[in-house]
């Protein structure tokens, strides 16, 4: 989370923004407070992009999927303009690091512990896209956000109907290699079991802190070769939650169990903080922080003209940060 810039907005709509929380190859993230006092994450996207009416047509799309989504395992769109001369869109905030980040700056693999509480989370969220008759298509760790009380599934960028509605470019495969089934890379069709394959793999990831197809050798057609020829490699994984990881890596998506009999399979977690201590307390510190800027009471500049509101009357947007995503916001 970083302070706003002289050049960022202050304003959209009935949303003020507060800080900045990352930029990507979509767009910009700010922290944003509603006008009844809710904590919001607001994405613009880039100028260019919105030139582009192929691509304004797939985030009309995502809008759209991501609003039937809502329930305590996603992150639910609030308000959104995917009209204007630059589209955004805003969502619950939610406080919480992805689970790339914790596991390869703030932790290192998780507990097994932690993995089981993960893997139903997770099984939980995709039980409530697939009964919206959606299928997610990318998950993966920097789309699942850790809380106090759970994972939360984020960026319905490349989710589509099960109906075969979907706004895609023309020959392209889309996903992210190493997450993405057998059936996907080949081009073929993709059905709900596609995400249960993604959850097989992020869970490996999460015990033990490598993509199950990746051996850190070779190009990204090797890796798609492994996911769709190869058995995966999962470590030290033991039990039950290598046995789950394994039957939800299957090659055939027939032999691929549901969210409910996953969910069934590993039962409720036990009460209590799911997370290991140093995420706890850097989840804690991340509170204090936002409470300090929530309550500051303006995010202006001395000596700077007043700030104008987003998106401008004419113009291109502000500059993005050239850092990557970071904690706290959904991944653009």
């Amino acid at each position: 989370m970083e302070s706003l810039q002289p050049e960022d907005p202050r304003q959209v709509a009935a949303y003020q923004l507060l800080a900045r929380l990352g930029a990507g190859g979509m767009g910009s993230v700010f922290l944003g407070r509603s006008a009844t006092g809710r904590t919001v994450a607001v994405k613009f996207i880039h100028a260019e992009l919105a030139r582009d009416r192929e691509f304004r047509d797939r985030f009309r799309n995502e809008v759209e999927m991501a609003r039937r989504v809502s329930g305590p395992w996603t992150a639910p769109v609030l308000d959104a303009d995917t009209e204007s001369a630059t589209p955004w869109v805003a969502t619950g905030y939610v406080a919480g690091p992805t689970l790339q980040e914790s596991v390869v700056d703030l932790y290192g693999p998780l507990p097994e512990d932690s993995v089981r509480t993960l893997a139903t989370g997770l099984a939980k969220a995709l039980r409530e896209i697939h009964d919206r008759d959606l299928i997610h298509r990318d998950l993966k760790p920097s789309n699942v956000l850790l809380t106090l009380d759970g994972p939360r599934v984020i960026d319905f960028g490349i989710s589509r109907a099960t109906d075969g509605t979907a706004i895609t470019r023309t020959g392209m495969v889309v996903g992210t290699p190493g997450f993405m089934p057998p059936e996907q890379i080949r081009g073929e069709r993709v059905t709900q079991a596609g995400d249960v394959f993604s959850l097989g793999a992020v869970i490996a990831y999460a015990a033990t802190g490598r993509q199950p197809f990746d051996t850190g050798e070779g190009s990204v057609p090797s890796l798609l070769f492994r996911v769709v020829s190869e058995p995966p490699e999962l470590g030290d994984m033991t039990g039950p939650l290598r046995d789950l990881a394994e039957r939800c890596l299957a090659k055939d998506p027939a032999d691929r169990p549901g969210p409910a009999d996953i969910v069934e399979s590993l039962g409720e977690p036990a009460p209590g903080p799911w997370l290991p201590a140093e995420l706890l307390d850097r989840l804690g510190r991340h509170a204090a922080e936002l409470l300090d800027l929530e309550r500051a009471p303006d995010q202006g500049h001395p000596g700077q003209p007043p700030p104008r509101p987003y998106p401008p009357a004419a113009g291109a947007p502000p500059p993005p940060s050239t850092r990557p995503y970071t904690s706290y916001q959904p991944h653009g």
